[in-house]
């Protein structure tokens, strides 16, 4: 019987992270298409905006203003997308046809990272530690839908959390790069 219980303890309590990064700049996640890896150490000093994103959705779109975004302040800025496929499948593409899309249609040039899951327990733990406080020191955040947006500063530290409404260029995007 003690088995039992220890059995369902074990099935239904929440699971304890094992992540203990203080910032961004601790984590590394495969690059779109390619065997190389996005160590985001590299980006020290300078602010990341984190989207994850997908090609069949009606915020697509933001691939231009993020292109545009990165263009316009990628002496400050960072643009990381982040393919995912959890928001009603607009995202089921392989790695290929996602990196080819985002090329020829949008004319990406910022860093894209392998698709994840970006919200659940089998979230990339990246995405565990920009939603959590505990892990993050800064706040809770759902992912709620493709093409919602966090903001870090120089130091790998979460700033600001945008939901897909957002737009890449709004003002307060903006005023956060620029400060």
């Amino acid at each position: 019987m003690r088995m039992i219980y220890l059995l369902l303890y074990l099935i239904i309590s929440p699971m304890q992270s094992t992540i203990t990064a203080t910032s961004i700049h601790q984590f590394k996640i495969r690059a779109l298409d390619s065997d190389a890896f996005i160590d985001f150490e590299d980006f020290e000093g300078k602010k990341i905006l984190i989207v994850n994103v997908a090609s069949k959705c009606g915020f697509t779109y933001q691939y231009e203003g993020l292109e545009e975004l990165y263009q316009t302040y990628k002496d400050q800025l960072v643009v990381v997308g982040v393919p995912c496929n959890q928001f009603l499948f607009q995202e089921p593409g392989n790695e290929e046809k996602i990196a080819s899309f985002c090329t020829v249609k949008y004319g990406v040039t910022f860093p894209m990272t392998e698709k994840v899951k970006v919200k659940g327990r089998n979230a990339h733990e990246i995405y565990q530690w920009l939603s959590d406080e505990d892990l993050n020191g800064h706040s809770d955040n759902k992912v709620s839908w493709n093409f919602n947006k966090f903001l870090l500063d120089g130091n790998g530290e979460l700033l600001a959390h945008f939901p897909s409404k957002v737009k890449p260029m709004d003002k307060e995007i903006i005023k956060l790069i620029e400060n």
